[in-house]
């Protein structure tokens, strides 16, 4: 009963704090936010506009489009917190957003963060937090919460690999036993992928392009591995010479070859974590393979190249862009059997 009542008063929220996108859930009711992790704000300033209103969707609306006035800027990079004023006030936005009304007790948040995140920048989630309006911060990694998410059989003692592709890092981790066993955190994840079609956009055709529209075309016509009928797609952009607006036609194989890599930094971190596990274990990844999850395993192709690479079954997980959110919410539900393996602030009440 008492459990309850809190749950009425300060129901609990579960946090995917992404470079590219926050997820928020509530405890016995699921996932109720997804938005991107953007906000407006006046030039040279830390005052959104639209009346405090510009964060998340409206913010992304605004992104490549705003007067010399408006800035729209993303809080995170590469995973970590860059901007703790406005960080604060986006999560203070989004957690005012989810909450059914403004009274009762502050919500207790757990909230998934990369794997190399140092203590400085834990910190600043914890600090982030607790100003956002959260009474109580524990921190969980997103590769554990991602192999949760997805369904893999952690608690058990056989070897689970997740390979979680974010839109600022990219977490892989072998799990056993409720815990993790090897791990590794590389900054290379979605922004990476659409800096790399930027950067040959403006190598090959000499072709300005934003990242808005780089994302577009991972999207649209990117693929980690050769298809069976490739793809054409028309880019627009800014010629780097006159300064003029033009268009540019790119293939799929020329998006592949772009990727390539940030791609390649993938595979040598999965390598680098089969390299740390024990003989046994990694015979058990030769039939369980491993799961890819996070907006990066949508890219056409990419279980394929996996397999390839490392030799193991490889598969994307049914979910892939909520498998985190998933599983953050699973522990924070489930709190007592998961408490002991979250980190928590100093100051928690």
């Amino acid at each position: 009963m008492l459990h309850r009542l809190r749950g009425l008063l300060g129901p609990d929220l579960a946090i995917d704090l992404g470079t590219a996108n926050t997820l928020i859930s509530v405890a016995g009711e699921g996932l109720v936010l997804n938005e991107p992790s953007v906000v407006a704000v006046e030039e040279g300033t830390h005052q959104i506009v639209a009346g405090g209103c510009a964060v998340g969707r409206l913010a992304k609306q605004m992104q490549g489009r705003t007067p010399g006035s408006v800035t729209v800027i993303r809080p995170l990079r590469e995973g970590v917190i860059t901007d703790f004023e406005l960080c604060e006030a986006m999560l203070r936005y989004f957690i005012r957003k989810v909450r059914r009304h403004g009274w009762g007790l502050k919500p207790r948040a757990l909230v998934a963060v990369p794997g190399c995140i140092t203590p400085v920048e834990k910190r600043a989630v914890y600090n982030s937090a607790h100003r956002a309006g959260a009474r109580q911060v524990l921190l969980m990694t997103e590769a554990k919460a991602a192999a949760i998410g997805v369904g893999l059989p952690v608690g058990e003692p056989v070897a689970s690999m997740i390979c979680d592709i974010g839109g600022g890092t990219t977490e892989v981790a072998v799990l056993s036993m409720s815990d993790v066993v090897a791990a590794e955190s590389v900054r290379v994840g979605g922004d990476a992928l659409d800096r790399a079609i930027v950067d040959y956009l403006r190598r090959n055709y000499s072709l300005r392009i934003g990242l808005t529209m780089a994302e577009k075309i991972r999207i649209e016509i990117g693929s980690a591995y050769p298809l069976e009928a490739e793809l054409v797609d028309e880019v627009r952009g800014v010629d780097s010479i006159s300064g003029l607006p033009r268009k540019a036609t790119i293939t799929s194989e020329e998006v592949r070859e772009a990727l390539g890599d940030p791609l390649a930094r993938i595979i040598e971190t999965i390598k680098s974590v089969l390299d740390r596990c024990s003989p046994d274990l990694a015979a058990d990844l030769v039939d369980n393979g491993l799961v890819l999850a996070g907006g990066g395993a949508l890219t056409r192709g990419i279980d394929r190249f996996v397999t390839e690479q490392t030799g193991l079954p490889a598969r994307v997980a049914d979910d892939a862009l909520s498998a985190v959110a998933k599983g953050t919410l699973i522990c924070l539900e489930h709190l007592g059997q998961w408490r002991k393996t979250l980190e928590s602030s100093d100051d928690d009440v």
